[in-house]
């Protein structure tokens, strides 16, 4: 059995720290992240409630050229499909405008839902742990504080059985290298974040580091280590590999799907 990682990304009273900040935004993303604040305001103008950054940006980690840029924008109410294409054509704005991102995502939200009780322990949890503030007032001032607990475990991450199916279905239609890279990293980054929340009230703390989600995950199921560190390095590198996707999709999956509903659940469902 491999050693068991120390614990971290805790705040001293127990409860999951914030993992982001501006502060770790790098000169080199600096630039990108000043013209996003001022897009955002222009694109959703009094719309929006407050804006938000994720990913390897906030957390200092970010490598120019490669990673990509993930955001999250807070409405005041439901967006409409408009205000969705927005972002969509806003992030093709500024990865054609900047080398140093390589694609990513914005995602559109409302204050309602992020806030209500049944986004509490997902969209809520997202926004106050791994969402760094960007414009706005900050919504983690209405939520809990978190602990990785058992729930905590159930509302982010499992809904596999129902991302499955899906990347089955992508896989057998792929014919492209673009196509299997793009879901080798989701697919991959996806596995080993639930890797992780599968044992994290085992282990008790958080990160979003994904080679140490693998080694934390690896100390409970050594059977598995193998199989989800190839699934972080794939995330972190996304290759064309259709025989190690398939393992991935066909093997690691099914079975932490299983797993995961036996040990905390099923999440409970979405309108």
């Amino acid at each position: 059995m491999t050693p068991l990682p120390p614990v971290r990304g805790l705040r001293p009273d127990g409860t999951i720290d914030r993992e982001g900040s501006p502060d770790r935004v790098t000169a080199d993303f600096a630039p990108v992240v000043r013209a996003l604040r001022t897009r955002l305001g222009e694109v959703y103008g009094a719309r929006m409630h407050s804006a938000y950054l994720y990913g390897s940006i906030p957390r200092g980690t970010a490598v120019p050229g490669v990673s990509d840029l993930d955001a999250l924008v807070a409405l005041h109410t439901e967006p409409d499909s408009t205000e969705r294409a927005d972002a969509a054509r806003l992030l093709e704005e500024l990865d054609d405008r900047f080398p140093q991102i390589d694609g990513g995502g914005i995602l559109v939200d409302d204050v309602p839902r992020l806030t209500g009780a049944l986004e509490r322990h997902d969209g809520g949890f997202f926004v106050a742990c791994l969402c760094t503030p960007l414009t706005g007032p900050d919504l983690a001032d209405r939520l809990p504080r978190y602990r990785p607990t058992s729930l905590l475990a159930r509302e982010t991450n499992g809904d596999l059985p129902l991302v499955l199916p899906r990347w089955r279905t992508r896989l057998a239609r792929a014919a492209t290298d673009d196509e299997l890279r793009a879901l080798s990293r989701g697919a991959a980054r996806r596995l080993t974040r639930t890797g992780l929340t599968l044992v994290m009230p085992s282990w008790g703390g958080w990160t979003s580091d994904l080679d140490l989600a693998a080694d934390v995950f690896g100390h409970y199921h050594p059977d598995r280590r193998e199989q989800m560190r190839t699934a972080a390095r794939t995330a972190r590198r996304p290759g064309a590999d259709r025989a190690l996707l398939t393992d991935l999709v066909e093997d690691l999956a099914p079975w932490l799907a299983e797993e995961y509903a036996a040990t905390h659940g099923t999440k409970a469902p979405r309108p």
